[in-house]
């Protein structure tokens, strides 16, 4: 009999797992029953009673698991290290807010079934708010454009993977992974299933401003070196510009040597355009070094405090 597990990240969502999880059961009960399943959640040191609800859910259910993170390790790190925990022949990714619907797991292991080893969701509509919908659009074909690798876009990383992919998963030793990235790098053939993102069932999300532009930004430092390349061209058309300048006004000045006065106006802004690109250069810079800085230091990708019903 084969096994599926299922993954689920989760930080203070106390009012969705335990539902979640028994829609889940009831999915394999009612339509995968021809399956072994495991259910495992990786718990991003909540601060509610989400452990509380996790404890009494593996009480109940030998095949639901849980490992308990020692602090609060981020969004990408934590799922992805509960991944090369899975045992299955596949694992199926998703969140604990009921953004990625359980009734399309089925759609997943039938594809799966079909001989694709990868089966991801593709947002082509959402519920979310329609502002950080559109910026994540404005992101995606930016990221699309300035990526070395094929990215999804749309693709927030719910879907079913192969136990051959999650053997690569376990190769990389990333302590910074943009899942994302991988999935697009090394899917190979891969099947994209369309559905439209509910709102989350209860609570408020946890991503911000600041944490979805963390996640970009890693992402593109990951697998982009264009905007380094693109600081380096507008550092020079700068200095080319700057120069062409100072000669047409040298040039202006020796010919109405007394009716032309230069000013400190064109001075001023010139130093003030060039000083905001300086820092713009600086900043991408700075993004580049903190992501080497992560990874060169080879700390762990999560320190478990606890984990249950693993004995197995």
């Amino acid at each position: 009999m084969k096994k599926i597990s299922v993954l689920i990240a989760c930080y203070n969502e106390e009012n969705n797992v335990v539902p979640l999880a028994h829609d889940i059961v009831n999915c394999f009960a009612e339509k995968l029953s021809q399956y072994d399943y495991e259910i495992v959640f990786i718990d991003n040191h909540s601060t509610d009673a989400t452990r509380m609800h996790l404890r009494k859910l593996c009480g109940e259910n030998k095949k639901i698991k849980a490992i308990f993170n020692a602090a609060n390790f981020g969004q990408m790190r934590s799922p992805f290290y509960g991944m090369k925990q899975t045992t299955g022949d596949c694992t199926i990714k998703m969140c604990a807010d009921f953004q990625d619907p359980v009734e399309m797991i089925p759609q997943f292991v039938e594809e799966w079934e079909n001989g694709y080893k990868v089966v991801v969701g593709i947002k082509n509509r959402s519920k979310e708010n329609p502002v950080m919908y559109l910026l994540r659009s404005i992101y995606y074909k930016m990221f699309a454009k300035l990526s070395s690798v094929d990215h999804i876009k749309q693709f927030t990383g719910f879907g079913l993977y192969d136990r051959s992919f999650l053997d690569i998963v376990k190769e990389i030793n990333d302590p910074m992974p943009y899942f994302r990235g991988i999935v697009a790098e090394y899917a190979g053939e891969r099947k994209e299933i369309y559905y439209t993102q509910p709102k989350r069932k209860s609570g408020k999300s946890k991503n911000n401003l600041y944490s979805l532009y963390d996640v970009g930004m890693i992402g593109l430092t990951s697998y982009s070196k264009t905007l380094m390349r693109i600081s380096i061209m507008i550092g020079g058309l700068c200095s080319i510009g700057s120069f062409l300048v100072a000669l047409v006004y040298f040039v202006i000045k020796l010919i109405y040597w007394d009716k032309f006065s230069i000013g400190i106006g064109p001075v001023l802004t010139g130093l003030f355009f060039l000083m905001g690109v300086l820092f713009i250069y600086l900043g991408i810079m700075g993004e580049y070094i903190l992501t080497i800085n992560t990874r060169v230091m080879g700390r762990p990708l999560v320190v478990e405090e606890e984990r249950i019903n693993f004995d197995e």
